[in-house]
């Protein structure tokens, strides 16, 4: 058996980059940025107003309590620049900053005085002090002209989505997503939620769950059940060939059984098996090899939370290298109860985070730990790894804790 570490490490090192393409926009999201973007605008573009209120010019000073200013007009959002010889211009949020004004007074800090027939302010009062530079958004304090807006790897969430959208690109410079296909093995599948199950029968949870999370990574291209036989599922697996995928993820079909038969097949086509057998449960006859084509395979065993464990930390681990992204790094947390397990395996446990009176974040292990049941799955919020030395593990030990899905790994930051 090969260990965690070593298998992940053999993965990324089969791994390469995909090349670059572009994408509109609109298609961005859940992508990884191919190369650094530099701003070529300024955020924001121009000096404005952060407040409704009044534009002023403090001459870099402040203005007393009681200074009074006569209005000569207003400047609203998306009105042109105006200039201001003396007094103040009534001015909106994200207008313009009038050329010879440093600062915005609010409007609650001011008393109206006069005011025209139509209501608009013709001169005020300040009720409180003003200084310069107040309440104004100066050009490129966002982001500056020429600065790293967003560097190669990023993952475009939203909020880099937003970051992106404000840069003005049409089109955004993204790494291809890793193609896939996905197999999964078992006379006893049923993949229709309308079917009446036989005897013996029972629903298909692998398939919709893998493909459902390799698509916020991957594009899974085709997907198929397949019964327990060698040759339907030799054609099956030519039909995902033909489909020039990067990736082959299979489920079931791995272990010693007599219907095992996927090491044979993938012997037979010439395949390297670089691993069959991992030093963790659940999941230990996860199996990783490489196709002739240079095609990724992993078959992944089939009981639902085993070929989870298996996306999670294997084929996510080659999504990632495909991706340009980085290998994840484990947070550290605290167990919030006493555990005690056998020595000399390491466990990856379904999860959940809770947060103590005091503040601290602490991890929980979920009743239901055995790789059939899924209904803790949709309990789960984390997945914990009890090392494989420890024997006993006291409240407060730290473990290493790894989010649901692997586009979360970055939500907290590492010390150096």
């Amino acid at each position: 058996m090969i260990h965690v570490e070593a298998a992940q490490a053999l993965i990324r090192d089969l791994c390469t980059r995909l090349p670059a393409e572009s994408v509109p926009l609109g298609r961005a999201l859940n992508r990884v940025l191919a190369r650094d973007l530099h701003a070529t605008d300024a955020l924001p573009p121009f000096d404005n107003s952060a407040m409704d209120g009044f534009a002023v010019n403090c001459a870099g000073s402040v203005l007393r309590e009681n200074a009074e200013f006569g209005v000569g007009g207003e400047i609203a959002a998306g009105d042109s620049a105006r200039r201001c010889a003396t007094g103040a211009i009534e001015i909106m949020t994200g207008a313009p900053m009038p050329e010879g004004c440093d600062a915005v007074i609010p409007v609650e800090n001011v008393e109206i005085t006069e005011r025209d027939a139509t209501g608009r302010a013709l001169r005020i009062r300040l009720i409180k002090p003003a200084c310069a530079g107040q309440h104004v958004r100066r050009a490129g304090e966002d982001i500056a002209l020429g600065a790293l807006a967003l560097p190669s790897g990023s993952w475009i969430a939203p909020s880099q989505l937003m970051v992106l959208a404000g840069l003005g690109l049409p089109e955004v410079p993204v790494v291809r997503r890793p193609r896939v296909a996905l197999l999964c093995t078992g006379r006893e599948l049923v993949d229709d939620p309308g079917q009446s199950l036989a005897f013996g029968q029972i629903r298909n949870t692998n398939g919709p769950y893998l493909a459902a999370r390799m698509a916020e990574t991957a594009e899974v291209v085709c997907g198929e059940t397949v019964t327990d036989d060698t040759g339907a599922f030799v054609r099956a697996l030519d039909r995902a060939l033909d489909q020039d995928v990067d990736v082959i993820v299979s489920t079931g079909a791995v272990s010693m059984g007599r219907y095992d038969f996927v090491p044979g097949v993938l012997r037979s086509m010439g395949a390297t098996i670089y691993f069959h057998k991992v030093a963790m449960r659940p999941g230990k006859p996860l199996l990783f090899a490489r196709l002739p084509g240079g095609q990724l395979y992993f078959g992944l065993p089939g009981n639902p939370v085993s070929s989870a464990i298996g996306l999670r930390f294997f084929v996510e681990c080659a999504f990632r290298a495909l991706l340009g992204l980085p290998a994840e790094k484990a947070w550290r947390l605290s167990l919030g109860h006493p555990v005690t397990k056998k020595a000399g395996v390491r466990l990856h446990q379904k999860a959940a985070l809770a947060i103590r009176s005091g503040g601290a974040a602490v991890v929980q292990l979920l009743a239901g730990q055995e790789s059939f049941r899924t209904l803790p799955m949709a309990a789960a919020t984390v997945w914990a790894v009890l090392p494989e030395s420890a024997e006993m593990l006291v409240e407060g030990d730290c473990i290493d804790v790894y989010a649901m899905e692997h586009t979360q790994s970055g939500l907290f930051a590492f010390d150096a």
